[in-house]
């Protein structure tokens, strides 16, 4: 599991290099309101990356255990009936996405001395979905069968490409038009694209199990049976995503009801706090696909066992980031903003809600096992109940009705996180370990 998690946990942090490197350059040099325009935006397009995100979540589960049982048809049919979907899907929501995105800006409240900005950036990014959401997909498919080197090796690619794209097209260098803020967007759509193409070529090259070839070829029409129950696993863990989304949403609403500062803040705190819970996240993945792969191949023992190493590391991983984090704050807000009111209101915000990132790992761990076996009902309505009927309540009614203001926002968050917690754990005790777990591939 350490060395699955390494290259997983490497990847994360390049990706998030390369969004630090963006938010330090929108941030420093083209200012607060640029870097607030890129934030008000950022909830919409989670929004619409958590339908991949589910569907990846259901085709990986579907991977783990074809290949843990050496199924290797089965595993070529759910590479290309997922790839095919996830296409179109992306298609349908690129142009939606591009005919209403300054109306869903308005919708949750966005400043108006940010909106065009942000609606113009949000338009960029949109067209490159298509491609975005491939290339998401197929490594999530890669990590499926416990391949995370290659998703790593790409990763690097991209970052770097990234990163020596943004200056020359947000300061206009090299004979290139200054772009300013629409730089950072171009950035991020040219990296993806020319990552994802090399990826597709580098796989039929070294003839790598995921390859497109004409045996995954003849799956591309798609497989209707196997759709079905990819979206039967994907759909309600698409759900969560989207109510989580939602969430953001409604909270960056709350948010932006305290100006252009707040939002900036918002957007830099919602930056670290992705990094904060990045090893849970990636600890989640892992269990989930070795106990996929334990399910595949009936070794139920083992199952026990990566639950066990998936707590372990959690707590000692996710504490040491929370401390750190903890420890050097205010340096690293400083990195992003440069007033020092907005440095202020990120650094209370963080201090309130760091904490619970360790609970929110541990709820990971049971319920990543949990969909490794084709669970999801439970553990997605348990999800959608403290996002909705706790964390944004909360957030509300603390940030409108109390002296809190804004860091009433923010004690939702790790009051969900223990409710969650506990009702995920008596749904895995007294519930899910009393049930016979059978594979989904035959």
């Amino acid at each position: 599991m350490i060395l699955f998690l390494i290259p997983l946990l490497l990847s994360n942090i390049l990706q998030s290099i390369g969004q630090v490197f963006s938010m330090i350059i929108v941030g420093n040099w083209l200012g607060e309101n640029a870097l607030a325009a890129i934030s008000a935006f950022f909830p919409i397009f989670f929004f619409l990356v958590s339908f991949i995100i589910g569907i990846g979540s259901g085709s990986s589960i579907l991977i783990g255990q074809a290949y843990g049982a050496k199924f290797d048809e089965r595993l070529k049919a759910i590479v290309g009936t997922t790839l095919t979907f996830t296409l179109i899907l992306a298609v349908a929501l690129a142009i939606i996405g591009n005919l209403f995105i300054k109306d869903l800006l308005k919708l949750i409240g966005t400043p108006e001395n940010i909106l065009n900005v942000s609606s113009h950036y949000a338009s960029i990014l949109f067209w490159s979905i298509p491609v975005l959401f491939i290339y998401m997909v197929y490594t999530t498919l890669m990590r499926g069968i416990g391949d995370s080197k290659t998703p790593f090796y790409f990763l690097v690619l991209s970052t770097v490409l990234n990163v020596a794209l943004l200056p020359p097209l947000v300061f206009g260098w090299i004979g290139i038009p200054r772009l300013g803020i629409y730089g950072a967007a171009y950035a991020s759509v040219v990296s993806t694209i020319l990552t994802c193409i090399i990826l597709i070529i580098y796989l039929y090259k070294t003839k790598h199990p995921l390859r497109i070839d004409s045996s995954i070829r003849k799956y591309l029409r798609m497989d209707l049976e196997l759709l079905k129950l990819i979206l039967k696993i994907g759909i309600p863990t698409s759900i969560n995503m989207v109510f989580l989304s939602i969430s953001e949403i409604a909270v960056i609403t709350f948010v932006n009801h305290y100006g252009s500062n707040a939002t900036a803040s918002y957007g830099v705190v919602n930056q670290l706090l992705s990094y904060v819970q990045m090893p849970s996240i990636c600890i989640g993945i892992a269990v989930s696909i070795f106990a996929a792969q334990s399910i595949g191949s009936n070794q139920f023992e083992r199952l026990n066992q990566v639950i066990k190493i998936g707590l372990l590391l959690n707590y000692v991983l996710g504490g040491i980031v929370i401390l750190l984090t903890y420890l050097f704050s205010e340096p690293i807000l400083n990195l992003f903003l440069t007033n020092a009111s907005t440095v202020q209101i990120a650094n209370s915000l963080l201090m309130i809600t760091l904490w619970g990132y360790l609970i929110l790992g541990h709820s990971f761990i049971l319920t990543s096992t949990m969909r490794a076996s084709g669970a999801v009902l439970w553990p997605t309505l348990i999800s959608i109940f403290v996002i909705w009927c706790i964390e944004v309540p909360v957030a509300y009614l603390l940030s409108h009705y109390t002296y809190l203001g804004m860091k009433g926002i923010w004690v939702g968050y790790p009051a969900a996180f223990i409710v969650g917690l506990c009702l995920n754990y008596f749904y895995y005790k007294f519930s899910w370990k009393k049930k016979r777990i059978v594979r989904l591939i035959n």
